[in-house]
């Protein structure tokens, strides 16, 4: 953990184009912006270059995928060393000849790779057809590493995860249990335009209760940037996603920092006291009390 008591964080919210340039020249103005404004990490929302590209199967998609390091990477390198800032970031990634992950790309001030982070909890549904495109990642890495293993950074260690994975109290847990300081959830989610207003605001409360329930289950502070603005279902079959916004920044006990609103682009920033964690987890301290002795049926896939 760095010395400083403070950090300051910056959450993402913009609307994507189908010209990847023109996507990365929005998100680059608004990292300078945030890092203008004293951000020394700074978290880009799911797949930000472009599109997103999930509401329908087809195959021409998988030209937009890219190497690590590649096109993106090095663009956004370049800006964190230039910046001077930690920067998390989101790239479809062509692994190999038919190996595609969904992944989270760190950047370290310095410009250098500090880690990957590929998408786990892959969904399919109706609009979000991700299973079509997007291998899961490795439950463990060729080094022995966990699949949810956070990344070192100059600005602290980060529980580095990605959208589907944020319903997962298991995916927080063993983030928090490898000693991340923070959960990192870029995020790609909207309603159907055809919810009604009851409908679309279950699903709301829903995304945003769970992912303060794991700030709270675990005493960690939370960043979920998402995407804002109506992208069309390419296949016609529907009148596409109404991405919703609502980026949050909350706390260790799940109290709102910083919250965004559904309309429009934002620079969510927010002070994260680093000692806070300790405190809370003092006061709660849920993971001394854990009866891990008795939870062996969590391996299971049903307790029939």
């Amino acid at each position: 953990m760095s010395a400083d008591r403070t950090l300051r964080v910056a959450a993402i919210q913009q609307a994507c184009s189908d010209d990847k340039s023109a996507s990365l020249e929005t998100t680059e103005r608004l990292v300078r912006q945030a890092a203008a404004e004293g951000a020394q990490l700074v978290i880009l929302q799911e797949l930000h270059a472009t599109l997103y590209f999930c509401q329908k199967e087809d195959t021409a998609v998988f030209n937009l995928a890219e190497p690590i390091p590649g096109p993106t990477t090095d663009r956004l390198a370049s800006l964190a060393r230039e910046l001077g800032i930690v920067l998390v970031g989101s790239v479809f990634e062509r692994r190999m000849n038919g190996v595609y992950h969904n992944t989270a790309v760190v950047l370290e001030s310095d410009g250098s790779i500090a880690g990957l982070y590929r998408k786990m909890h892959i969904p399919d549904d109706p609009g979000f057809y991700e299973k079509f495109y997007f291998t899961p990642g490795d439950a463990t890495f060729n080094s022995g590493a966990s699949g949810f293993t956070p990344i070192d950074t100059s600005v602290g260690r980060l529980g580095v995860l990605v959208c589907w994975d944020q319903w997962y109290p298991e995916a927080a847990r063993l983030m928090a249990l490898a000693g991340a300081e923070l959960l990192i959830y870029p995020t790609a989610i909207g309603w159907d335009t055809t919810d009604d207003a009851d409908e679309q605001a279950r699903q709301l409360d829903a995304w945003i209760t769970v992912q303060r329930g794991h700030a709270v289950a675990n005493g960690l502070p939370v960043i979920a940037p998402n995407r804002v603005g109506i992208e069309p279902d390419p296949s016609g079959q529907t009148t596409g996603i109404r991405f919703w916004g609502n980026s949050f920044i909350c706390g260790a006990q799940g109290e709102f920092l910083n919250r965004a609103d559904e309309h429009q682009e934002a620079i969510l920033a927010a002070d994260i006291d680093r000692h806070r964690s300790e405190s809370v987890r003092r006061i709660w301290p849920y993971l001394r009390d854990r009866r891990i002795d008795a939870y062996s049926d969590l391996l299971k896939r049903v307790r029939d």
